[in-house]
């Protein structure tokens, strides 16, 4: 497919995007604005299948909530982790999984690190998502 690292990075970005309310930064933001997803490579290997056919590369997206109460900061970053709903990151990722035909296929395999984040002086709550990415 001959997409870069920053297509696949605006892509995933751009697809989040679709989720209401949530902002996306398609690289790392000074202060983040939550609710916030934070899309950051972390790896490629190349050459996977066909030769020089297909790369794999992992993504994590930083889910960012701010801290207005426990309950109603759990709840929100919860829509977010769960596995459907209009809310979800992996539902969102799942209904379009070329990312508008930038790649071959792309899958949030695993949700971690649920808990609090401190970015400065400001407490969120954050929870990681793990992409993988063929193109």
């Amino acid at each position: 497919m001959g997409s870069t690292i920053t297509d696949i990075r605006t892509a995933l970005a751009s697809q989040l995007g679709t989720i209401r309310g949530l902002r996306v930064e398609a690289s790392v933001p000074d202060q983040p604005k939550p609710p916030t997803a934070i899309v950051i490579p972390q790896g490629i290997r190349f050459d996977v299948a066909m030769g020089r056919g297909t790369d794999e590369y992992d993504f994590s997206i930083i889910l960012i909530v701010g801290r207005y109460s426990d309950r109603t900061s759990q709840s929100t970053l919860d829509a977010f982790c769960n596995s459907t709903g209009v809310q979800s990151v992996k539902a969102c990722v799942v209904s379009d999984p070329t990312l508008g035909s930038v790649v071959q296929s792309a899958r949030v395999t695993s949700m971690q690190n649920y808990g609090a984040l401190t970015v400065g002086d400001t407490d969120y709550l954050s929870a990681q998502f793990a992409v993988t990415v063929y193109a």
